[in-house]
């Protein structure tokens, strides 16, 4: 039987496909909880995510962080409206223990199950910053596995404009962050190392004015790594605050080079972006500079909302909820979904 569909239902998020186990609680487009256990500090010892210590994790810690989330919210579960959960892509064990949480829910309450794509989640965070965000807008997707120029046309259509032909924005940073001697995550070391550096070593554009709205890391990754290697052999010390300074300005420029000019193109006068480099304070500050300038609104999540998060699942999980798609309880994990 087809559940009628409420104009602000109140749905959980459930978020587990990587190293953060989170829950959130939406009523409508209005946020009410945002819990988040993370095992990172764990992982990090190891220098990235271990996928076994990963999910043992989250089966230590959903249980909890879902009822964080109902109690911080002040909601009861048997007032839920719909779960929704990520099915893909991540881990395959670490999606498999909050997808089987959630299909618990979903059958013991008798409420609708929502497959969540965690890159459209990224995609919808920006209507947690904006009740009233409404599409068409152009959105700038910048994570660990993707990086990619997007034109959200309706709520559930959008176009991919370009993407990256082989490493991503986030991927990238966490490389170059292993040459700089820099813990993992890569990002957050590399950005407060690159405050102190200035921009004066010379590495390639990465297809600018090339490429449409297409993205290459590989070939800015492997300039650093000879740039270094260089100075090394040469016995000259390396400046590893001008190497992140430098490195991250040709990353993240040309991200906001080309989502503002695809905004342009396409007459679009809203730009969001999402994806944990968006959590990047040089690029949040560059994205709203090219923005006023070209008299573009621009939608931001906040930090928390960039990274691995429930609200985000939830928020999608709703746009998913007014459309009608339910999932069965057969659905099952996937490591990888194409950006659709």
């Amino acid at each position: 039987m087809q559940p009628i569909i409420k104009e602000n239902p109140v749905i959980l998020g459930i978020e587990s496909s990587c190293d953060e186990t989170a829950a959130a609680v939406i009523r409508g487009r209005k946020l009410l909880s945002d819990e988040i256990i993370s095992s990172a500090s764990v992982q990090a010892i190891y220098g990235g995510v271990v996928p076994e210590i990963a999910s043992r994790a989250h089966t230590d810690a959903v249980d909890t962080v879902v009822q964080r989330a109902l109690d911080r919210a002040g909601v009861k579960k048997e007032e839920l409206d719909a779960v929704a959960v990520t099915y893909g892509a991540g881990l395959l064990g670490a999606l498999l223990v909050g997808l089987s949480f959630a299909k618990g829910l979903s059958y013991g309450l008798n409420i609708p199950l929502i497959g969540v794509n965690h890159i459209r989640g990224h995609l919808s965070a920006a209507y947690l910053e904006d009740e009233g965000l409404k599409p068409p807008f152009m959105t700038l997707l910048a994570s660990g596995g993707h990086t990619a120029i997007i034109h959200t046309k309706t709520e559930m259509q959008f176009e991919v404009l370009g993407g990256t032909l082989d490493d991503a924005a986030g991927e990238a940073f966490d490389k170059v962050a292993r040459v700089l001697s820099l813990p993992y995550p890569g990002g957050p070391h590399v950005e407060t190392l690159a405050k102190e550096g200035k921009n004066v070593v010379p590495l390639p554009k990465m297809l600018k004015g090339e490429g449409g709205y297409n993205f290459s890391y590989s070939g800015l990754k492997t300039a650093v790594i000879n740039y270094c290697h260089s100075k090394k052999q040469k016995g000259e010390e390396v400046n590893r605050a001008d190497v992140a300074h430098s490195f991250q300005r040709a990353a993240l420029d040309i991200l906001v080079e080309k989502v503002v000019q695809a905004a342009k193109e396409r007459a679009v006068d809203t730009v969001t972006a999402g994806g944990g480099v968006i959590a990047n304070g040089y690029l949040r500050e560059a994205l709203q500079t090219a923005c006023k300038k070209a008299g573009l609104k621009l939608v931001l999540p906040s930090k928390k909302h960039c990274t691995d998060n429930a609200a985000m699942i939830a928020a999608e999980g709703l746009v998913q909820y007014q459309a009608g798609n339910f999932a069965s309880l057969s659905l099952n994990a996937q490591a990888s979904i194409p950006l659709r």
